[in-house]
């Protein structure tokens, strides 16, 4: 399939998802992304706090604070300390934005291989027999592959981050490192359905380079969420359930015809 045709295809079956899951009544599946919410929020928040008290214990101590005498001092270490939590906190967003993608993968992973195989069931009719110890290793795959996709997205961003410095070239950099997220996330959703295809995860790289539009566009969706300010990461949870319902649908065609070939 050439790049332009399977980029179109990824993008297409997003729409194709949105009716899918109407049509087959698989909303419900959104439940799980408003619980990880939740729960992350909850843990991200107190741990903030906690590293913030931590962290305003040492400055505290560090600089002396509490023996300062002068005037405005108890205005000055109160600003201090209110600057330093607002910089974690950011610091915690930014850091959290760039990771979370992978974070919803990860945690997301039993629940995105239990929707792909109920979408491929309705398309194709095709039953898979629930093992729990192919399900644990289904779920350890799926892990190993976002961790995987993760740590070569990683090395693709300091090498772009290097070049960014480099005049005309370096204005192209953020771009294809988007590009280049939205191939690994794309490559994420659509192996849900090639490891029930008992694929090894060399035959699963295969596949998407030689597919590569088409994880980019399936992709593409996903990534373009994280970018939103604020609401991007919550959003992004309940994008990537569609994400998946859309990868099974384009990873299904394309198996399909090219077994007609």
């Amino acid at each position: 399939m050439s790049f332009i045709r399977g980029f179109k295809s990824g993008i297409k079956a997003y729409s194709k998802a949105f009716y899918f899951i109407r049509k087959h009544k698989l909303s419900w599946y959104f439940i799980f992304p408003l619980i990880l919410n939740i729960a992350l929020f909850v843990l991200g928040y107190q741990s903030i706090v906690s590293l913030g008290s931590e962290y305003s214990s040492y400055i505290t101590g560090w600089l002396n604070i509490d023996t300062w005498t002068f005037w405005g001092s108890g205005f000055l270490a109160s600003a201090l300390m209110f600057f330093l939590n607002f910089i974690l906190r950011i610091l915690f967003i930014v850091v959290f934005a760039y990771i979370s993608g992978y974070i919803i993968i990860v945690l997301m992973s039993p629940v995105y291989a239990h929707l792909s195989e109920k979408v491929e069931n309705i398309l194709t009719g095709n039953e898979y027999p629930f093992h729990f110890k192919q399900f644990i290793k289904d779920i350890y795959r799926g892990i190993k592959l976002a961790t995987r996709n993760f740590m070569i997205e990683i090395l693709f961003t300091i090498l772009l981050f290097i070049i960014s410095f480099i005049p005309v070239v370096g204005l192209f950099s953020n771009l294809m490192l988007f590009f280049i997220s939205a191939y690994f996330y794309g490559f994420s959703f659509i192996d849900f359905s090639l490891e029930r295809k008992q694929m090894k995860i060399k035959d699963s790289i295969t596949f998407v380079k030689t597919n590569k539009g088409l994880a980019i566009g399936n992709g593409f969706i996903f990534s373009l969420t994280l970018l939103l300010p604020y609401f991007g990461v919550l959003i992004s949870g309940f994008v990537s359930v569609i994400s998946v319902v859309a990868a099974t649908i384009s990873t299904t065609e394309t198996l399909i015809s090219i077994n007609k070939e």
